[in-house]
């Protein structure tokens, strides 16, 4: 299968970047602290409640990986919570998630935001000091020779221009930027159906620039349903196949459509693993995830899956589907995820 060139850079990326071997951290700040001082949206139907953090200054998520707009801090739907941060607390020197002396999880800025999170391949991204681009952050500055690593920070040059439009059921965001040849418009709207227990997450990118913008964009998903996961089973419509680095097999098991938790994760135990078997079309992203109650929640979305990941931690489940986006000068391309919620 031929890789989108976006995709198979950001693999490479990926692969030079596995998660790094970190010191334990040893000055941290609580979860709370954030929560507490940043600024945030309250949407809610009858059935959902979100809360939805703004990016700016003092933003719950101040990272350069994953998108800046829309980043949901909590949702419950009857009062269950499915989304919000699977963290404890945050150090600034940690490169993704470290455990401090007392066992508490600590995450780094880049990876410390919460909900169904989204992270796009960078654009003009060279390994040379320079600029680059990142969707839904901004213009980054490139320091040095060292490949892309979405675990680094970067400084962010340009944030570009924002705006922000919340109403009673949702949020709409925006942002204009522009780096040389390479401009887009950017517009994501999050919005809860009413007399329903769905969340629909809209997406609007225009090509703006010159210059092609060819990227993926994949929901890293971070679910709390059950502590330790045990129980929790994810149902896809097609037939799948593990394709990388297997999961311990007395800890998930892999039978026809289905993936299934068969315990409990351990303290630091931590998977990733790659799954095939989706085809060309988007009638596969269709992906529903129960514990053992029956709660949970079916992701829906209207474009094909380049590449699906599994990732998993005792705190967070995380099912994460890619498409890939390719805009020439002057194009748009809409797409959307239905996240439809069921508690027990």
């Amino acid at each position: 299968m031929r890789l989108h060139p976006a995709l198979a850079g950001l693999l490479l990326a990926t692969a030079a970047a596995a998660q790094p071997v970190q010191p334990v951290p040893t000055v941290s700040a609580p979860v709370g602290d954030l929560l507490a001082s940043a600024p945030s949206f309250t949407i809610g139907n009858g059935q959902i409640v979100a809360h939805i953090a703004p990016p700016g200054p003092n933003a719950f998520y101040r990272g350069t990986r994953f998108d800046q707009a829309g980043v949901v801090t909590s949702l419950t739907v009857n009062g269950r919570e499915f989304y919000g941060p699977w963290f404890d607390r945050t150090a600034p020197e940690v490169l993704d998630y470290a455990y401090d002396k007392n066992g508490a999880l600590v995450a780094g800025p880049d990876s410390a935001t919460s909900g169904p999170a989204e992270e796009f391949a960078p654009l003009d991204f060279a390994p040379s000091p320079g600029l680059f681009v990142k969707i839904g952050v901004g213009t980054l500055r490139q320091p040095d020779t060292q490949p892309y690593d979405h675990y680094r920070h970067y400084e962010i040059v340009d944030a570009g221009k924002w705006t922000v439009s919340p109403s009673q059921t949702g949020v709409t965001f925006s942002q204009s930027l522009k780096l040389a040849e390479t401009a887009y418009t950017y517009e994501k709207i999050l919005r809860l159906v009413p007399g329903k227990p769905e969340l629909v997450i809209e997406h609007r990118l225009t090509n703006t620039g010159s210059k092609p913008i060819n990227t993926t964009v994949y929901d890293h998903n971070f679910l709390r349903l059950v502590q330790g996961n045990a129980g929790t089973q994810i149902k896809f419509p097609f037939p799948l196949t593990v394709a990388s680095k297997p999961p311990p097999p007395d800890l998930i098991g892999a039978e026809g459509k289905a993936l299934t938790y068969l315990r409990p994760m351990k303290f630091k135990e931590r998977v990733s693993f790659l799954v095939t078997g989706f085809g060309n079309t988007a009638a596969d992203y269709d992906i529903a995830i129960r514990d053992a109650a029956g709660a949970g929640v079916t992701i829906q979305g209207d474009q094909p899956i380049t590449r699906l990941n599994i990732f998993s931690i005792e705190k967070v489940q995380s099912v994460e589907p890619y498409i890939a986006i390719d805009l020439a000068p002057g194009a748009e391309k809409r797409w959307r995820y239905n996240y439809s919620f069921k508690t027990e």
